[in-house]
């Protein structure tokens, strides 16, 4: 009988990449948290204007799956180029504020739950959000993202007839599959996560059982 081959054990991180990442993450999550306090900041004091920082589009979606990374910062990118740049106006808008509230919200969460994970911490309240919370803040953050989109299709025939056309078709015809594929595909996160939570739990019952 032939001998089975022996599994090499798994490879510890290296503790200055895992340091780079923790790093990584907890800077991009106090940014995105200065995105948010200038939201509420300047909602509060001079009305929704907000201008969207340059450095924030560097904390989008670096630990996605590719489709979802790709697809975010595709969003992002075009939002704050194509439209708000183009059409400043839109910049008053509550669906600009909407939208930058459930950005910055989402990835606060996401970069800290990844910051605490790398340094051997996972709260159970931030465990808990990072599977829950894109119940309210995904359907805030798609609708307002369409609704800007929506309303640059006017303007934009000032820019070029056919730029006009293209928004139009894509919130018409794009954003509703891609809406869905992406929110599916959260919902499949977590439905992973709440079997290993459950999994989890039994093991528990079970050793508490046999002590």
């Amino acid at each position: 009988m032939a001998d089975k081959p022996t599994q090499k054990p798994p490879r510890k991180p290296s503790p200055v990449k895992n340091g780079y990442l923790i790093l990584y993450n907890a800077v991009s999550a106090m940014l995105w948290l200065t995105v948010l306090g200038r939201i509420v900041g300047v909602n509060a004091l001079r009305g929704p204007r907000l201008a969207y920082p340059p450095w924030a589009n560097s904390a989008s979606g670096r630990r996605h799956s590719r489709a979802w990374k790709y697809c975010t910062r595709f969003c992002r990118y075009a939002i704050v180029w194509g439209i708000t740049d183009l059409f400043p106006q839109l910049g008053a808008s509550p669906a600009y504020s909407s939208m930058l509230v459930a950005w910055s919200v989402t990835e606060v969460i996401r970069y800290s739950y990844f910051a605490l994970t790398l340094s051997g911490w996972q709260p159970s309240v931030l465990h808990w959000m990072r599977y829950h919370a894109f119940f309210i803040l995904y359907p805030l953050g798609i609708s307002s993202e369409a609704w800007l989109i929506w309303r640059a299709v006017e303007p934009a025939k000032n820019v070029h007839p056919l730029y006009s056309t293209a928004l139009w078709a894509y919130v018409v015809f794009v954003y509703p599959p891609s809406a869905y594929i992406l929110y599916t595909h959260m919902m499949t996160q977590r439905r992973k996560f709440s079997k290993r939570l459950t999994q989890r739990l039994r093991n528990k019952r079970q050793s508490l059982k046999i002590w």
